[in-house]
């Protein structure tokens, strides 16, 4: 143990000051009564600081990483949420051979209890987990319709580092599935208070919407003059597959029956071009097949030559007399093509003798 600091004549520093602030407190002089009322007419009147001083004692961390094989398009995604939460921290890309239990261990080695991971496949599509480290809940869902902040070159803009407000829709708190998300979203995006690299500012919303089966995150400026709002990005939207019980597995707590994988697309397009060209097919073997069918004879129906009109006979006529020839036009004008060119000739022959 490191021994205390002691002053000249033997007594501990942490005695020293003690007394020292007994001395002060006996040797203050009394306030009188109308000072004291001035002072607290003062500190009515007195706008409080934006905080007031606190200690930290809400100790979440947040984990933002990913997978190897995300675009570049995820990568800024990742680095906007790590600049609008403070309380977040970075890691390295995770090789997509590992389990995904193996990031509760990250998530302790590096003192987190949430966690964002970002699960690349096929290089286009993204997958997101938002999951409460180490005993869970967490959610899987299937990112869409990504906007980055660079991107969108939105007029908004707020101060790095600031506190967000969460604007979540009432529809959350209708069915039990979306309560669970609910507040789940509120631990992961919120900022702790007092944390030591937050700013002691609320100047931007984060916004969680439900529209069409899918959650739809936007961040918006709250502009001082009259509380309206600008965006500033960024945007994306998140469908629900599963919820785990666990952190990154366990038992199904709820299984999206809306989500369609986005393999089921491309399948359902290739499946109705493939029927398309075995019909063609068919359609082609069946005119073969016909056409090597023998012909039917019907036989002569005599009603069918009721409406029948004998034509006319004219008159044959014997022409007696030998027509005139046609004039070949073509053949005339090359004749008098060749006597001008003779007529050139000669005259070019005269001219240079």
């Amino acid at each position: 143990m490191a021994v205390a600091k002691q002053k000249r004549r033997g007594i501990p520093a942490t005695v020293a000051k003690s007394l020292k602030r007994i001395c002060k407190d006996a040797w203050q002089p009394a306030k009188s009564p109308a000072v004291a009322g001035d002072v607290e007419e003062e500190e009515k009147d007195r706008i409080p600081g934006p905080v007031c001083k606190g200690k930290w004692k809400n100790k979440e961390r947040i984990l933002i990483f990913s997978s190897r094989g995300i675009s570049f398009r995820t990568r800024h995604l990742m680095q906007d949420l790590r600049m609008l939460m403070p309380h977040s921290k970075a890691d390295t890309k995770m090789d997509r051979k590992d389990k995904l239990f193996v990031i509760n261990e990250v998530c302790e080695m590096e003192s987190c209890n949430k966690c964002i991971y970002f699960e690349a496949k096929k290089k286009q599509d993204l997958y997101m987990w938002l999951s409460n480290s180490p005993h869970g809940p967490s959610a899987k869902f299937f990112v869409q319709n990504v906007h980055t902040i660079a991107e969108l070159k939105m007029t908004g803009n707020c101060l790095k580092g600031s506190c967000p407000l969460l604007l979540i829709d009432p529809v959350f708190d209708e069915l039990p599935h979306y309560t669970l998300l609910k507040e789940l979203l509120i631990h992961v995006f919120s900022t702790p208070q007092y944390h030591l690299k937050s700013q002691p500012f609320v100047d931007h919303v984060f916004t969680f919407t439900i529209l069409d089966n899918r959650i739809w995150f936007r961040n918006f400026q709250i502009i001082e003059e009259d509380a309206a709002l600008v965006e500033i990005g960024p945007r994306f939207v998140f469908n629900l597959i599963k919820i785990f019980q666990g952190s990154f597995g366990g038992p199904n707590l709820y299984e999206n029956p809306h989500y369609q994988s986005p393999n089921r697309h491309p399948r359902i397009i290739k499946s109705i071009t493939a029927s398309k060209y075995r019909e063609k097919q068919q359609v082609k073997v069946v005119q073969k097949l016909r056409k090597k069918e023998p012909k039917t004879i019907l036989p002569h129906d005599p009603t069918a030559d009721v409406f029948i009109t004998p034509a006319v006979e004219k008159p044959v006529e014997i022409q007696w007399v030998k027509p005139e020839p046609k004039v070949d036009l073509k053949a005339r004008k090359k004749r008098i093509y060749k006597r001008q060119r003779k007529i050139k000739q000669k005259m070019n022959s005269g001219n240079t003798k």
